[in-house]
């Protein structure tokens, strides 16, 4: 492109500039919104022709600046005839101005790469009376066209911009919610600013609860997708309207601990529950992508699942925490071989308190047998510990899987391993269910907002079980495989170390699940090795600041 060319808009009059000085005597146009032409087309402009072979820098520098200004003057026929797809990208350069509402533009060409035009737009944006700019940077590529020949701009939404897909529009309006202003349970204010873990929570709740919570919407310019489970993006904001005041569950301090915690480890998550009432207390991710792993997690728990099969096991009256409970180095079941981190064992007579606070897993499988029902311990995640229930949160969650297995594959599932599937939010409400007694399911927003059902568990956990699986649980948590990370946290506290083994990783995932008084939180890292190293301090922190 020429030094310095723009396709600009002065005042409401579209004209092409180079270095301030007009293009010979050609193109003043009307403003993008509509009216007459007020000058003629290029006087020396050359027809445009066929050819063969990869398109020349001319036609380069030609195609993109057409295009551009046709783009620019709000003329979608013509900028649609200079691309591969006319008919899709003549209905967008229309959007921009109709349904985008643009009624400005400059558009600055750069330098071409090769075949490709980088370029940025200067948008102004009007709506009933208010007006805004709207600044960007996106590029097009010139192609030679099939069959015609001719150089075309390859078409792709993201010409108009970067954000596009062929699943979303830009569009100008009023917002589908009004702007909510989503505070703690005391009160404090939250923001994706401060606490960045909870953007998508709280666009989640602005989109659920926003006409409800007593605001007004604004005007926004925002990516309108169409696709499935894909959010909007809000571009430009014209007028902010009302806020709405909705209260969560979340706790600011916990939260900001959460935050921080995070941040030790890469491709981490820590979720918070008090166990009494199941209020979600923190959420906290730290991930190269934007997905919500604390709450939509789906990966093996490792021996954090121990604290379902222990109380199983313990209702079947198959154990006491202090009946003896072998521990060997190794044992095989129905042809799979199972073993203890480096394969350590207990002494004869060691109780089964003592296999639960080391993270023994062959005095585990051990017991599968005597169980006699593969699908026991799923009904005990299900019917006392609510996995699987469809919790009702007030945002997307997963909620956990126990699946009906046998054989090998259900003797991984005590452990952890397997086709058990839960994340930080799951492992944190089967923690707290263990500290309560009972199942109280998680939410992040008070149920009577909306009156939604809740889902409850058939029974609660028997209640000599209930006291030794917390007894088993403080152990771990003072003298056993949690107690290193567990040091600095007073009160009663209570934890289950686990590392669960996923295919194609060098290191084992990291889990973490501890209580102290009312307050149950549980963490992962990826790759993190061993539970107490990695993920136990994660949450030790978090408990610190209940």
């Amino acid at each position: 492109m020429r030094s310095g060319a723009k396709v600009a808009v002065i005042g409401s009059i579209f004209t092409v500039v180079a270095g301030g000085v007009g293009y010979g005597a050609y193109n003043v146009y009307s403003g993008i919104t509509g009216g007459n032409q007020e000058a003629t087309t290029r006087s020396a402009a050359a027809p445009r022709v066929a050819g063969t072979g990869p398109v020349t820098a001319e036609e380069i520098e030609r195609t993109a600046e057409d295009f551009l200004v046709a783009w620019a003057k709000g003329d979608e026929t013509a900028a649609g005839e200079l691309t591969d797809d006319a008919a899709t990208a003549t209905s967008a350069v229309a959007g921009f101005r109709d349904r985008a509402h643009v009624s400005k533009a400059v558009i600055t060409p750069g330098a071409p790469v090769g075949p490709k035009v980088p370029f940025t737009v200067d948008a102004t944006v009007t709506y009933k009376g208010r007006s805004m700019h709207l600044r960007y940077a996106s590029e097009l590529t010139v192609v030679r066209g099939a069959p015609s020949g001719l150089p075309l701009v390859h078409w792709a939404p993201s010409v108009i911009h970067p954000a596009l897909t062929a699943q979303s529009v830009l569009r100008t309006g009023e917002a589908s919610r009004p702007p909510v202003k989503a505070v703690d349970h005391a009160g404090v204010e939250l923001t994706p600013e401060k606490y960045p873990s909870l953007r998508s929570v709280l666009e989640q709740l602005r989109e659920k609860y926003g006409s409800t919570a007593g605001g007004r919407p604004g005007v926004e310019t925002w990516i309108d997708s169409t696709a499935g489970g894909v959010p909007d993006r809000t571009l430009l904001t014209l007028d902010k309207g009302v806020e709405g005041k909705l209260r969560t569950t979340l706790d600011a301090d916990v939260q900001a601990a959460a935050e921080r915690a995070v941040k030790r480890y890469g491709e981490s998550s820590v979720v918070a529950v008090k166990p009494s009432t199941g209020e979600i207390r923190a959420v906290a991710n730290n991930r190269k992508d934007a997905f919500d792993a604390a709450l939509q997690g789906q990966q093996a728990p490792g021996s954090t699942m121990k604290i379902v099969t222990a109380a199983m096991l313990l209702e079947k009256g198959l154990v006491g925490a202090d009946r003896p409970a072998p521990c060997p180095k190794e044992v095989l079941y129905q042809s799979r071989a199972f073993h203890n981190l480096d394969h350590f064992d207990l002494p004869e007579g060691s109780t089964f308190r003592e296999s639960f606070k080391r993270s023994c897993n062959t005095a585990f499988i051990k017991l599968i047998d005597d169980v006699g029902d593969d699908a026991a311990l799923g009904k005990e995640a299900r019917d006392v510990f609510g996995i699987g229930l469809d919790w009702r949160t007030g945002v997307s969650t997963w909620d956990g899987a126990v699946p009906a297995e046998t054989g090998g594959e259900a003797a991984a599932q005590y452990i952890g391993q397997g086709t058990v599937q839960m994340n930080a939010l799951d492992v944190a409400s089967i923690t707290a269910t263990a500290k309560h007694g009972s199942f109280q399911q998680p939410v992040i927003v008070p149920r009577d907002l909306d009156d939604r059902p809740i889902a409850t568990a058939s029974r609660p956990l028997e209640p000599s079980a209930a006291q030794q699986l917390r007894d088993m649980m403080r152990a771990t948590a003072t003298s056993g495989t949690g107690a290193s990370a567990m040091a600095g946290v007073g009160g009663d506290k209570g934890a289950k170390t686990g590392s669960a083994e996923v295919g194609g990783q060098a290191d084992s995932n990291s889990w973490f699940a501890g209580f102290a008084d009312d307050l149950a939180a549980a963490a992962v890292v990826q790759s993190g090795g061993h539970g107490g190293d990695a993920a136990g301090p994660l949450v030790a922190s978090v408990l610190r600041a209940r």
